[in-house]
């Protein structure tokens, strides 16, 4: 696995983009600061901005594949992700302009005390039991932070994949931009090209493209067939650039998180560890590179002696409160659920292990591909700046 990172939010990370953009298109709010590399001065005299983020695509892997000549002949530099390296906390600080801390959002699976139900956050659906509030309910009781679009002094557009472009999560964190769906990758160069053409008055752009990170989940992130998309994807945004030639646009193109390669050999089933599951309250949350865990006060000597002694060789074990505290989900002030929303343990994989518990009746699958460590290939992604 090589190196680990930690998050930057201090002027090298994904944030920091963020507050450039925001800056760039109008915003008076300075949360944090702006991009070191790539500050909103760059991006202000520019008509349209377009960011492209491509789940999934680490600079690990942009570097390493050679069908990407487009992409790399205007890679500027490269960023940290978020704590935690993975979608559901990025695509969220791409959307809001705010760090995890601060949004409050910590990973796939996320126990929510408010309706003190386990979630899979960006379907909102429950993990195990009967939903309680239709998903569709559920974004103004569980989510007090503003869409980044809303604080944007010009004409917002996002532009997602049809199968999630109206859903509950999209719809509030959209707020106050315009939605366009496609269906297809040429769908989406094609819709893109319209929107940075067509504009009256300036306009910025956010697309999300999710291809890339299926296959890597499903085949490996160096498999032919995210090698195959990445080439695809490559081809189209040349295609764009050719086509926006004179548009005075920005094309930004980014990632929410790299990837690595997790074998079977390498996965701690809980099923394993009978003796780790009792002396948990609920299931595991998070991810399978970061695992949450909630230990009631009695437990918590056995469950440390426990990991310990059986785990150690693939798991680092923190308090997870001292990960707040270090800034790992960024700086204060903290979003107020936050502590309840990460357990009390915060189990962190090692190399490239994963942890997984199954729950009864959960369809079993397995996932080469994983994210949402501090391996620097989860954590490094690409900046990608070409000024048409």
């Amino acid at each position: 696995m090589g190196s680990t990172l930690l998050p930057d939010y201090a002027g090298g990370g994904l944030v920091n983009l963020m507050q450039s953009i925001a800056t760039a298109c109008g915003s008076s709010e300075r949360r944090y600061p702006p991009l070191a590399a790539f500050g909103a001065g760059a991006l202000a005299g520019a008509r349209n901005i377009l960011l492209l983020l491509v789940d999934g695509l680490g600079l690990r892997m942009l570097s390493r594949h050679p069908g990407s000549p487009q992409l790399q002949r205007h890679l500027v530099g490269s960023m940290t992700s978020v704590f935690p390296t993975t979608t559901a906390s990025a695509i969220t600080t791409v959307m809001s302009g705010l760090a995890p801390a601060q949004h409050g959002l910590s990973g796939w699976h996320m126990y929510l005390d408010e309706i003190d139900q386990t979630l899979a956050i960006l379907p909102l659906t429950p993990r195990q039991e009967a939903p309680r509030l239709l998903p569709e309910q559920l974004p103004a009781r569980l989510f007090s932070h503003a869409s980044l679009f809303e604080a944007l002094r010009r004409e917002c557009w996002v532009v997602a994949p049809r199968s999630i472009a109206g859903s509950p999560f999209n719809a509030w964190h959209s707020r106050g931009a315009r939605v366009a769906a496609y269906a297809t990758l040429p769908e989406m160069y094609s819709c893109l090209a319209q929107l940075l053409l067509e504009s009256v008055s300036p306009r910025y752009v956010y697309a999300y493209y999710p291809e890339l990170d299926s296959l890597s989940h499903h085949y490996g992130s160096d498999s032919r067939q995210a090698q195959r998309a990445l080439a695809d994807l490559d081809a189209g945004f040349g295609g764009l650039l050719r086509v926006l030639r004179g548009s005075n646009s920005w094309l930004l193109v980014t990632a929410d998180h790299g990837f690595i390669d997790s074998p079977a050999r390498r996965v701690i089933s809980l099923d394993d560890h009978p003796g780790l599951a009792a002396l948990l309250q609920r299931p595991l949350c998070g991810e399978r590179r970061v695992a949450y865990c909630y230990v009631a006060e009695s437990d918590r000597p056995a469950f440390e002696a426990y990991v310990r002694r059986h785990l150690s060789r693939a798991v680092h074990l923190y308090a997870s409160e001292h990960l707040v505290a270090a800034g790992w989900f960024g700086p204060p002030p903290w979003h107020p659920r936050l502590l309840s929303r990460i357990g009390d343990y915060t189990l962190l994989m090692k190399d490239n292990w994963t942890i997984k518990d199954w729950l009864p009746g959960e369809r079993h699958f397995s996932m080469l591909g994983v994210h949402g460590g501090i391996s620097a290939s989860e954590m490094r992604i690409p900046l990608i700046a070409a000024h048409a």
